[in-house]
C-alpha cells in the first residue's frame, strides 16, 4: 500500500496538479480574506473528474500553500493573509520596517517548511496514538483547554495588563453575537438575519489589521513619505545565516509540537496555535522584551506552529473522520466525493490513498519552499510601491475577501466597523491581539462550560485528570506571566526615570 500510494502520487500529471495547487494556495493565502478554505471550496469541483489520488493531492496542496501564503501580506503589509498568520505580524512587519523584509520572509518560508515536515512526520508515525488521546477530550477537557489558552492573554498584554484584559473581554463579548450554543437563542442580533451566524473571524481580522492600517496611514497622507528603506531591500540566499537557523531549532521544535497538539484537537485551528506558540516562545526567551520590535524568534514560532497544525489537523480527519478546522472540513467533503471514507478502517479500505496523501503533503511542502523562495524577490518589491497607491488596492481586495466569506455585502460594513474600532483602540493604546484570542476561544469556552454545568452533578471534575492538569497549568501560567509583566513594568518605569 505504501509503494502503491507513492507511485500514484509521483505520476507527472499528479505532480503538475500539486504544483498548481500550491501556487494557487499561496496566492489565496497572500490576499487578505481569501483563505486556504476558500481555495479548497473553489477548486473542489475541479477535482471531480480526477482520480482519488490526484484530486485529494491537489486539495492538500491548496491547503499547504494557503496556510503558508499568509505570511507574505502579514510581513509586508501587517495584514494577516489567513487567521493562521496573525502572530507573524507582530515581528514580521517590524523586521520589514527595519529593512529586513527579505530576512523576515526567508525565515517565515523556511520555518513554514520545517513546521510542515515535522507535522507530516508526526502524522505518519504517531497518528493512532495521538487519535486515541484526542478521543479522551470531552466537555471538561475542552473547557479547561480554552481557559488555559485564554490565560495566555496575561502574557500577551505586556506591562499594561488592565488594557489587555479589556481587549480580551471585548473579543469574547463580540463572539457572543448570533445564535447561542446548545439552545440556539438569538443574542445581540437586533433582528438582522445577517448576524445569526455571528461575526466571521476573517472579517474581524481584516478590519483589525487592514482597515485600521489604512486609517492610520490616512493621518499622514499629506506628509512627504520616505521610502528609502523599502527601496534598498537586498536579498541574499534565504535572508539569514546558517548559524541563525541552528539557533532557532529548539524554538522551532517546541512551536511545531504546540502546532501539532492544537491541530489534533477539533475546532481549535492554526489561529490559536500560532498565538500560543508565540506566547510560549516569548515567555521562555531570555530577551522577551524584544518581541514585537522585530525579532526573528517571533516569526519562527508563529510560522512553524501554524504549518505544523496542518499535520495535526489531518490526524483526526483521516483516523476519526473529524475535521480539525474549516479547511479540513472541506477536505472531508473532498474525501467523500472520491469515495474515501475517513475513520478507523481507512487504512484497511483505502490504505493506498492514505499514503498517497502523505506523499502529496511532502511534495507540496517542497513546492511551497521552492516557489516562495523563488518569489521572495518579487514579494519584497511590494515594499517599493508607495502606500498611497498600494493601500487603495488592498482595500478593494479586503472588500472582496469580506464579501466572499459569506457572499453578503453586510460583511463589508462590519469590516469597516471593526477597522474603526481597532483604530480607536490603537489611539487608546489598547492592544488588539488579546481581542483576537478572546474572539476565537470565547465560543469554545462558553459552549463547553455550559455542558460542564449540566454534567457536574453526575460526573464531577475529579474524574477528569486532564482537566485537573490543565487547570493547574492555567494557574501557573497566570502567576508567572503576571510576575513577568510586573517586572517588565518596573523596568520600564526605572528606564523612564
Amino acid at each position: 500500500m505504501i509503494l502503491e500510494g507513492i507511485l500514484a502520487t509521483c505520476q507527472p500529471l499528479t505532480i503538475l496538479w500539486i504544483a498548481i495547487g500550491v501556487a494557487v494556495g499561496i496566492i489565496f493565502g497572500a490576499i487578505p480574506g481569501l483563505t486556504a478554505t476558500m481555495a479548497i471550496v473553489m477548486f473542489l469541483p475541479v477535482t471531480y473528474s480526477m482520480s482519488a489520488s490526484q484530486g485529494i493531492a491537489m486539495l492538500m496542496a491548496l491547503y499547504i500553500g494557503g496556510i503558508s501564503g499568509g505570511l507574505i501580506s502579514a510581513i509586508l503589509l501587517n495584514i494577516p493573509g489567513t487567521p493562521s498568520s496573525v502572530a507573524t505580524c507582530f515581528d514580521g512587519k517590524p523586521m520589514a520596517n527595519k529593512g529586513q523584509a527579505g530576512k523576515a520572509l526567508g525565515t517565515g518560508v523556511v520555518f513554514s517548511f520545517v513546521g510542515t515536515l515535522i507535522g507530516i512526520a508526526i502524522l505518519v508515525v504517531l497518528a493512532p496514538v495521538l487519535c486515541a488521546f484526542a478521543l479522551k477530550f470531552q466537555a471538561y477537557e475542552y473547557c479547561a483547554l480554552a481557559l488555559f489558552s485564554l490565560s495566555m492573554v496575561v502574557a500577551l498584554t505586556g506591562s499594561d495588563m488592565p488594557k489587555g484584559l479589556i481587549s480580551a473581554v471585548l473579543g469574547a463579548l463580540l463572539a457572543t453575537v448570533g445564535l447561542a450554543p446548545i439552545d440556539s437563542r438569538s443574542r445581540f442580533t437586533f433582528n438582522l438575519f445577517q448576524l445569526n451566524n455571528g461575526f466571521a473571524l476573517v472579517v474581524l481580522l481584516i478590519g483589525l489589521f487592514a482597515i485600521s492600517e489604512v486609517m492610520s496611514f490616512a493621518e499622514s497622507v499629506r506628509k512627504k513619505q520616505d521610502f528609502t528603506i523599502e527601496q534598498n531591500v537586498k536579498m541574499k540566499g534565504a535572508g539569514f545565516t546558517f548559524a541563525e537557523f541552528l539557533a532557532q531549532i529548539p524554538n522551532a521544535i517546541v512551536s511545531a509540537l504546540i502546532g501539532v497538539g492544537i491541530g489534533i484537537l477539533p475546532g481549535i485551528g492554526g489561529g490559536v496555535s500560532c498565538m500560543i506558540a508565540y506566547t510560549v516562545s516569548k515567555n521562555t526567551s531570555k530577551h522577551r522584551e524584544l518581541y514585537g520590535t522585530g525579532i526573528m524568534d517571533g516569526v519562527v514560532a508563529s510560522e512553524t506552529a501554524n504549518n505544523a497544525t496542518i499535520g495535526g489537523a489531518v490526524i483526526p480527519l483521516l483516523s476519526l473522520g473529524i475535521p480539525g478546522d474549516a479547511a479540513t472540513a472541506m477536505l472531508l467533503g473532498g474525501l467523500m466525493i472520491h469515495n474515501v471514507a475517513p475513520g478507523p478502517l481507512i487504512y484497511e479500505k483505502n490504505g493506498a490513498v492514505v499514503y498517497a496523501i502523505f506523499t502529496a503533503m511532502l511534495i507540496s511542502a517542497v513546492f511551497m519552499l521552492l516557489f516562495m523562495l523563488w518569489g521572495m524577490r518579487f514579494f519584497v518589491s511590494v515594499l517599493k510601491v508607495p502606500k498611497n497607491y498600494l493601500l487603495p488596492i488592498v482595500m478593494v481586495l479586503c472588500g472582496i475577501g469580506a464579501i466572499g466569506n459569506a457572499n453578503q455585502l453586510f460583511d463589508t460594513y462590519v469590516m469597516v466597523g471593526f477597522g474603526l474600532m481597532a483604530y480607536l483602540m490603537i489611539k487608546a493604546k489598547i492592544p488588539t491581539v488579546p481581542m483576537i484570542l478572546g474572539f476565537i476561544l470565547g465560543p469554545t469556552f462558553e459552549e463547553n462550560l455550559r455542558r460542564v454545568s449540566q454534567l457536574s452533578s453526575s460526573d464531577p471534575f475529579y474524574n477528569h485528570p486532564i482537566f485537573c492538569v490543565l487547570i493547574v497549568a492555567t494557574v501557573l501560567v497566570v502567576i508567572f506571566s503576571a510576575r513577568a509583566n510586573i517586572r517588565d513594568a518596573k523596568r520600564e518605569e526605572a528606564a523612564g526615570d
